[in-house]
């Protein structure tokens, strides 16, 4: 292959790289061209590409492009998934698929998102639901609790003023069985204010009036003197 023509492919792989979030490497040893054919028209089917590759250039690329974990996973006869905007559940399904089926085809492992996998973990990705129903397990996750928010947001106003005036009315009697009645306030002693005592008043005018009478007898029983 000529300089140029390497070129060439480096800069390619590059641009599949940097626009691939999700890549699949797989061993593609001993699969007829027939076999790898049917391969990229069920990976195709997913929004991707599956294209053989030279690990030499692979690895020019890999380092140009800033996907270094790649390089660990170019050893041997590679082909690679480069899953852009496709389904990438749908494209490792379809690998593990022909790898069951041939027991030719070996997954080596692949990156999600900058994050290496191993060939075990492309497997378990193979696993999951498709992304439609993925889709629609995170969209029900959301929007059950904003149904029952637009649900209390929408509930008539006239509810929502019946709920304040029968909680106010509660407080209200709960209060009026704690105070006491009007007729248990009245039922209750008053105090009378305290008075002298009339005795003490009446002793006084009898001692007065037998200190009078003392002196009255004292003056009667002087002698009378004669005039001379």
């Amino acid at each position: 292959m000529l300089k140029r023509e390497k070129e060439r492919v480096v800069a390619d792989l590059v641009e599949r790289l940097r626009a691939s979030d999700t890549l699949i490497v797989a061993d593609y040893r001993g699969l007829t061209m027939p076999e790898i054919d049917g391969v990229r028209t069920e990976v195709l089917k997913h929004g991707a590409r599956f294209t053989v590759v030279k690990n030499t250039l692979t690895k020019r690329a890999a380092e140009e492009a800033g996907v270094p974990e790649l390089v660990e996973l170019l050893d041997g006869p590679t082909a690679i998934a480069f899953v852009g905007e496709g389904d990438m559940v749908g494209v490792a399904k379809a690998l593990n698929d022909t790898a069951r089926r041939t027991k030719i085809l070996s997954l080596r492992g692949g990156i999600l998102q900058g994050i290496p996998m191993s060939a075990e973990q492309v497997r378990d990705l193979a696993s999951l639901p498709p992304a439609e129903v993925l889709r629609g397990q995170v969209l029900g996750a959301i929007v059950a609790p904003l149904s029952a928010i637009a649900a209390l947001i929408n509930a008539p106003l006239q509810d929502l003023v019946g709920l304040i005036d029968a909680r106010i009315e509660q407080l209200e009697t709960a209060g009026d069985a704690d105070a006491p009645s009007a007729e248990e306030e009245s039922a209750e002693p008053v105090a009378e204010p305290a008075t002298e005592a009339p005795e003490a008043s009446g002793a006084e005018d009898e001692a007065e009036t037998a200190e009078e009478s003392a002196s009255e007898e004292a003056e009667s029983s002087e002698p009378e003197t004669k005039e001379e």
